[in-house]
């Protein structure tokens, strides 16, 4: 079902705000501080996961203090719809990775698959390491067994959430904070 502009404004009326702009840019300045410590002595590749992970990478990024050569591929479960199906790789890492440490960047770790399997992929390319990064964590139980997400943001409830980068029905990506649908 396509969306109309008043329906995503009715929605963007109603949503609850679960992270502020404000906790937003302090989640970001931990996150760029982990990361320098763990990946600023090194040549590492980032590549953004889109298009969920372009707002969080643009927000980051600059806030890395290291050189680093920035990439992308897009894999995606979810084509617009609320839950999701099966990988579809719809562009593959931009740039080399063999021997390089790598950080991927996403938006959010909801169960995980997705990033599990693009983490599996560039070592299956021989990356030297691949670590992630998410701005959101969405907290329960259903998380794929074996995987855990080397640097995250925030934690939110297990609630159908966008802004960030997340979209509702691929809108509102571009919001300043994380927003939930109301209960």
């Amino acid at each position: 079902m396509s969306q109309q502009p008043q329906d995503i404004r009715a929605v963007r009326a109603s949503a609850e705000e679960l992270v502020s702009p404000q906790q937003i840019e302090q989640a970001l300045q931990r996150l760029a501080a982990a990361i320098d410590a763990r990946l600023g002595a090194r040549d590492p590749v980032v590549l953004v996961v889109l298009n969920g992970g372009i707002v969080p990478a643009g927000l980051l990024l600059p806030k890395l203090d290291f050189p680093l050569q920035i990439g992308y591929l897009h894999a995606t479960r979810y084509r617009g719809e609320t839950h999701g199906g099966s990988l579809q790789w719809i562009v593959r890492p931009s740039l080399p990775v063999q021997g390089r440490s790598v950080l991927v960047i996403d938006d959010i770790f909801d169960e995980g698959y997705t990033l599990k399997a693009i983490v599996e992929e560039l070592r299956g390319e021989g990356a030297a390491e691949v670590l992630s990064a998410v701005l959101v964590d969405k907290v329960h139980a259903r998380k794929v067994p074996g995987f855990e997400v080397d640097f995250v943001g925030v934690e939110v409830a297990d609630r159908y959430v966008f802004g960030c980068g997340m979209d509702y029905h691929e809108y509102l990506r571009n919001l300043p904070g994380v927003y939930a649908l109301p209960e």
